[in-house]
């Protein structure tokens, strides 16, 4: 099995352009309009559209594959959408695609460019975020891990900016700045989000975190799920969720549905540590080991996508 693993890439590479002639004599469509009228939307048609489109060896779609994939870095939510129609006229005169007898694949071809790169522009976004590390000298950065605080503790007020009591939402010490190195500010955004966009959800978890015997440090799990979340994202795993939400919802991809895919793992994880009976902290690593094989199991699925909606049945 590992020879055939190495061996049949090398075999595909040689016999495709055979394959993609008599299909293309059979059926008188280009590999790109075969996968559009033919394979199920959503994750499963847009990866195959996405891996036609960087196999191909026609020059003007490898030029503009490599405008798009450029501009995508820093360009506007407005100009993203501007892509499938560019990406549409350009195909359309190369394979020489006829609108007029072949009038949906503008439409199903659009929908896939758009899902790739939003996720692509979504991509710099979260690293961006990720590369801005914490600034205690910086007053908005200040004023979000206090808002964090607030929204997580609002009946206790904290005595101080340095103080012990950070302990008790899940940081290490009394000054959680030195917690974000790694993640930097994608990791408190992740939990603002958390704390703002799901108060229920996130009140349901600390709870659980502060369980005097199957207990975990909340915060610092939170970081280590954004970690997570941030791994997959670059990977390429977790377009399978984000094809699927972008074909569902009709929109492309954003931070909001980052940051929303992040909450979903901070509270599935939540569940899976209460079922998995943990002895003590020192099971965390490998707990969380097994809920990312989960994770990365369920998105190999090509009809995988998480449901984003947090519902709390026990308090």
């Amino acid at each position: 099995m590992f020879i055939l693993d190495i061996i049949l890439p090398y075999i595909f590479v040689y016999i495709r352009p055979f394959i993609k002639w008599f299909l293309h004599t059979f059926t008188r469509l280009s590999e790109l309009q075969r996968i559009c009228y033919g394979a199920r939307s959503g994750a499963s048609r847009t990866r195959q559209v996405e891996r036609s489109l960087y196999l191909s060896k026609k020059p003007e779609i490898n030029h503009l594959l490599r405008e798009m994939d450029e501009a995508a870095e820093y360009c506007s939510q407005e100009e993203l959408m501007q892509f499938p129609v560019k990406a549409v006229a350009v195909v359309q005169r190369v394979k020489r695609i006829k609108p007029r007898i072949h009038p949906d694949f503008a439409g199903l071809f659009g929908s896939c460019v758009l899902h790739i790169w939003s996720y692509k522009h979504l991509m710099h976004e979260v690293e961006r975020l990720r590369s801005e590390m914490y600034d205690a000298d910086n007053l908005e950065h200040e004023q979000k891990l206090l808002e964090l605080w607030k929204r997580l503790m609002p009946d206790e007020e904290l005595t101080g900016r340095i103080s012990k009591q950070w302990q008790d939402i899940g940081f290490q010490g009394d000054d959680p700045k030195t917690d974000f190195r790694g993640m930097g500010m994608l990791g408190l955004e992740n939990l603002l989000f958390f704390a703002r966009e799901y108060k229920e959800a996130a009140h349901h978890v600390l709870l659980h975190s502060r369980h005097p015997k199957l207990g975990y440090t909340f915060a610092i799990v939170g970081i280590n799920l954004t970690a997570m979340a941030y791994r997959l994202l670059k990977n390429g795993d977790a377009k399978t969720h984000f094809y699927n939400l972008a074909q569902a919802i009709k929109q492309p991809c954003s931070l909001t549905h980052f940051h929303k895919f992040y909450c979903y793992l901070l509270f599935e994880f939540d569940r899976f540590w209460l079922e998995s009976e943990p002895t003590n902290i020192m099971d965390f690593r490998e707990i969380y080991q097994n809920f990312e094989i989960t994770i990365i199991e369920a998105l190999q699925r090509d009809t995988t996508i998480f449901k984003t909606n947090l519902v709390v049945e026990n308090v």
